[in-house]
């Protein structure tokens, strides 16, 4: 499913998380020294399944893959697959997505006093005032971001 937000400049591709898969990858038994080199170990540790490890709770867990520039400074850009979970309880200064007047939103979320805002992390865009008129929902907590490094 495809949702553009056009006042944001933001487009969502919600991609649900399927969990009955088991792909395990092999995890070298020591960390990788981002200074000097550092002789690689014989060892691995146990198989890693990413869905074990990303996901949390499979039923309330699902993917969006981001176009736009609004979370720029906060390390997502286009094409970053994030990992989202509704039952996480939304917390201030998380990153959200969101609906708001029937717009979908990606944006750090404050509480100051009995004000929420939402945050982009592009000097671009503008801080949104969530008021009481305005219908409003959080629909999940960005628990991890995939990035392709190129």
């Amino acid at each position: 499913m495809v949702i553009m937000s056009e006042e944001q400049n933001i487009q969502f591709r919600i991609i649900e998380s399927d969990t009955n898969s088991n792909v395990e990858i092999p995890v070298a038994g020591s960390n990788v020294s981002a200074g000097f080199p550092s002789p690689a170990d014989d060892y691995l540790e146990q198989p890693l399944d990413l869905n074990k490890y990303l996901i949390r709770n499979p039923s309330s867990t699902f993917f969006v893959r981001v176009a736009g520039e609004s979370m720029k400074d906060a390390g997502t850009k286009d094409g970053d697959l994030l990992i989202v979970d509704k039952s996480v309880e939304v917390y201030d200064e998380c990153i959200a997505v969101s609906v708001i007047d029937g717009e979908f939103t990606l944006k750090r979320v404050r509480f100051e006093k009995n004000r929420i805002f939402l945050l982009p992390a592009n000097e671009k865009y503008k801080p949104i005032e969530v008021s009481p008129d305005d219908e409003f929902r959080i629909w999940g907590i960005v628990r991890y971001s995939i990035k392709d490094l190129r």
